[in-house]
């Protein structure tokens, strides 16, 4: 009776343990969507980019290169995307040419947590 008690008790810490870590690991900001679209082809050019995450983010925190076919930043600072606290957006003091571009993105979640991600689209 003693070891049908003491495994029932271990199963509910192991079960609530795997419940309380899943949600953690499900806390971190993901890259939701973008526009462009990774892998987009798009005319004309984008005035700015905006990508949106799973979660708010830390702008401070948090950073977006867009990357011409030449390995130069084309972007201004990114920055919260008005009063979306789960949204960047970079926008382009100059347009963009055509080709291609790479964004290389990295967040810092409110929760704490850091992910970073890169994706390409490429102008008409």
């Amino acid at each position: 009776m003693k070891k049908t008690v003491i495994s029932r008790g271990v199963l509910a810490l192991i079960a609530t343990g795997t419940v309380v870590f899943s949600q953690f690991a499900l806390a971190h900001a993901h890259l939701a969507s973008s526009v462009p679209a990774a892998n987009a082809a798009v005319t004309p050019a984008p005035q700015h980019i905006t990508l949106s995450f799973t979660e708010d983010v830390e702008a401070a925190f948090s950073g977006v290169d867009v990357m011409n076919a030449q390995h130069k930043a084309v972007g201004e600072k990114a920055r919260l995307d008005g009063k979306q606290h789960d949204r960047l957006r970079v926008d382009f003091a100059q347009p963009l040419v055509q080709g291609a571009y790479q964004v290389n993105w990295h967040v810092l979640s409110v929760d704490g947590h850091k992910t970073h991600g890169s994706y390409t689209f490429t102008v008409k």
